[in-house]
């Protein structure tokens, strides 16, 4: 095959769903036969899809827990070196190592930083950001926004065969069924 000849790599195979209700049922039923990567798309959220699609956990809380520990770490041991080892000052007779003057600096960094990764770490876990995605290249995507519903199916899931992936989607009632190109 000639270098011109290559056609784009495939990123998944997407249904197109008329209601809610049947995209629901095809998550459920994807989800069943063993598919994992697989995302919706829907012009309003639904609730019952993220259970369909198996999502239970999210690291966001973590990334923005260990985010303030740092900031508070790192608030306290700034004030304990500046005011106990770099420039000891002795105000009013009290101890170089004050710990009840350092509470509300160490606070005000644990809410920065913690403000911080909450930040950088959603857009870090939601891939973004993306200014192109696979599934915007489809046919009758844009109606995503309107009134169709989608359920995509990646090709790095492990269980996809495109052949047996397509005609799976097919067999949940899909309106129709394209393949997504990179």
């Amino acid at each position: 095959m000639a270098t011109g000849d290559r056609r784009p790599a495939l990123y998944g195979v997407m249904a197109e769903f008329d209601n809610p209700d049947a995209v629901i049922a095809a998550t459920r039923r994807a989800y069943e036969e063993g598919y994992r990567k697989m995302d919706a798309y829907t012009p309003y959220p639904i609730e019952e899809l993220s259970e369909a699609l198996g999502y239970h956990r999210n690291r966001l809380p973590l990334v923005v827990l260990i985010g303030g520990l740092l900031g508070a770490i790192g608030g306290y041991w700034l004030l304990y070196w500046t005011s106990v080892i770099d420039y000891p000052i002795n105000v009013g007779g009290r101890p170089y190592h004050s710990w009840p003057s350092f509470i509300p600096i160490t606070f005000e960094t644990t809410v920065l930083v913690a403000a911080l990764s909450a930040v950088l770490g959603m857009l870090a876990l939601n891939g973004l950001p993306m200014p192109n995605h696979p599934v915007f290249n489809t046919p009758n995507f844009e109606l995503a926004t309107r009134d169709r519903f989608f359920l995509c199916i990646e090709a790095a899931d492990p269980r996809f065969d495109h052949d047996a992936t397509a005609n799976f989607l097919r067999s949940l009632n899909a309106r129709e069924v394209t393949d997504v190109e990179s």
